[in-house]
């Protein structure tokens, strides 16, 4: 007879056996009910198995007339990796989307098939539809079984990540409607709610943003270290996220209050002091936590590492972009910065990913006056350099005091039109007025434009915002007239014009006034090549 230990060991092994071989096969997150995959391009389904383990695949889609069926296998790898490649695939719906392991199959229900666009960049892009201008209208006509939404958990991190967090509202695919839309990202959902509309087509949008973050945390290491304008970006990441690990190492909560109590009895002092005085009191100590405090999400490359990485691999046909205000004290940077960004993306998605972005909307901005012109004009910089990059301009929505203006249905139209233009090659006027050309003769600078669409106007009233300068770079207003598809600029105070300005401030009152026929405002820009007042000074 054996011994009871022996026994109770044999079990535990045969067990441990038995979960080993009856391993689940897990498809990557991303891939739930709901979901919308990309047409007109090979799609890659992956995920994690037992080692060498047989995984089948299959995407089938049932019609009135037909059932088509799409079916391929790949071995898992030796750390139980797996990857599949499926065919092109012609939008519609009703598929089911099929993974089958030797101990479970999964099947995902009412997946679609159309259009995918990430969304992204800092807390304009983060504003919910709760958020905006009129969210019970808004709400009211949210429901579209069309538009699917998924939204990617905030999260930073110190290495590129293979999955991320699924919660009841993150991590899963939705269908549109009152009650999805309600925290989903304004912008985003009026850009595809503008699309599905208009293309006809199923249309999944991918919400990964975070307000108050920075471009440089959106990047990968390897496309900072690449630029030598940038490196240092990569080795403060490096630095921060060793200290990080440090920290987390070597935390002790009860130092920590400690150590906050003492704080927090400082503050108070000085609080009650400044309260004496009348004064602002400081900020109160933060309490710390049973675990060390998050990482900085403004880390660079925290949330690429975090919120790109773990996507990338997911068939996209494009993404919207809206960021920007948390580099604006460093706009000539970002002439740069922005551009690496948008090429690493594509390198990142195997793909020509064409890029729709926000310019930033009129604000109150730094001491300057024109740190947001300069960013603009950065992004305006990225847009004409760089091929399937559009811009939305909205000179006609914001707040000089509030850096998140409400109106976010423009937005995301404007982004629309710019996608269906550029990327759809659709006959439309999707831009407002861009200078092409300033002539300067007899006092006059005669500027000439593309996107005239049908004509140029100047809404409520003579053209504002327009600025003239001479040899001496001393910048006037100027009166400004639209002569057929020219407009023309003069300045009693500039007897031979240089250069020309539009809408070069931070925020402008009354608001800027240049639109074309089709409602569409012009973007601000500048003929002169003078330095930005972000420009770093050369060194001596």
């Amino acid at each position: 007879m054996r011994p009871f230990k022996a026994v109770l060991f044999a079990v535990a092994v045969s067990a441990l056996s038995l979960g080993t071989a009856r391993a689940d096969v897990k498809p990557h997150p991303i891939f739930n009910d709901n979901m919308v995959l990309q047409q007109g391009t090979e799609l890659t389904v992956w995920g994690k198995a037992d080692p060498n383990e047989q995984v089948n695949v299959s995407l089938e889609q049932k019609t009135p007339n037909a059932v088509g069926v799409a079916a391929v296998s790949a071995n898992a790898d030796k750390d139980g990796n797996w990857s599949v490649k499926i065919g092109k695939q012609t939008a519609g719906t009703a598929y089911t989307l099929t993974v089958k392991g030797k101990a479970n199959t999964i099947a995902f229900k009412n997946v679609a098939v159309g259009e995918v666009w990430v969304c992204s960049g800092q807390s304009n892009m983060q504003w919910s539809v709760n958020q905006g201008e009129t969210p019970d209208k808004v709400k009211e006509g949210a429901k579209n079984p069309n538009l699917r939404l998924f939204y990617v958990q905030r999260r930073p991190a110190s290495t590129p990540q293979y999955d991320i967090p699924v919660t009841k509202t993150e991590g899963i695919w939705t269908e549109s409607n009152a009650e999805t839309v309600a925290n989903f990202s304004a912008v985003a959902y009026h850009f595809g709610q503008k699309l599905q509309k208009e293309l006809g087509v199923p249309v999944g949008l991918i919400h990964s943003s975070w307000g108050g973050t920075v471009c440089e945390a959106w990047c990968s290491k390897e496309a900072l270290a690449a630029v030598p304008e940038l490196k240092y970006f990569a080795d403060n990441a490096e630095k921060s996220f060793a200290a990080y690990e440090q920290l987390k190492k070597s935390y002790d909560p009860k130092k920590a209050l400690a150590d906050y109590e003492i704080a927090h009895a400082k503050w108070k002092e000085a609080a009650d002091k400044a309260k004496a005085d009348g004064k602002p009191a400081p900020k109160e100590p933060t309490k710390p936590g049973a675990n060390p405090p998050s990482l900085n999400p403004n880390i660079p490359t925290a949330l690429y590492n975090g919120m790109i990485h773990p996507i990338q691999n997911f068939k996209t046909k494009g993404a919207i972009w809206y960021q920007g205000e948390s580099n604006a004290g460093r706009a000539y940077e970002y002439r740069t910065l922005f551009p690496t960004m948008i090429k690493d993306w594509r390198k990142q998605y195997a793909c020509d990913l064409p890029f729709m972005l926000v310019q930033l909307a009129p604000f109150r901005g730094g001491a300057s006056g024109v740190d947001y012109a300069e960013l603009r004009d950065a992004q305006l910089h990225a847009a004409q350099s760089l091929p399937k990059t559009g811009i939305a301009v909205i000179t006609d929505v914001g707040n000089e005091t509030d850096i998140h203006p409400k109106p976010k249905g423009p937005v995301g139209e404007r982004l629309a039109l710019a996608a269906l233009g550029i990327e759809y090659a659709k006959k439309i006027e999707y831009y407002g007025p861009v200078l092409k050309d300033a002539k300067y003769a007899s006092g006059t600078a005669t500027l000439t434009f593309t996107h005239v669409g049908g004509g140029l106007v100047a809404k409520d009233g003579d053209l504002i915002g327009f600025q003239i300068a001479g040899k001496d770079g001393k910048f006037h207003p100027a009166k400004a007239t639209i002569k057929g598809d020219t407009v023309d600029v003069k300045s009693d105070m500039v007897a031979e014009p240089t250069a020309v300005r539009y809408g070069w401030v931070n925020f402008s009152k009354p608001t800027l006034n240049f639109f074309n026929k089709e409602g569409l405002p012009a973007t601000p820009f500048r003929t002169d090549d003078a330095p930005y007042t972000t420009q770093p000074m050369p060194k001596k």
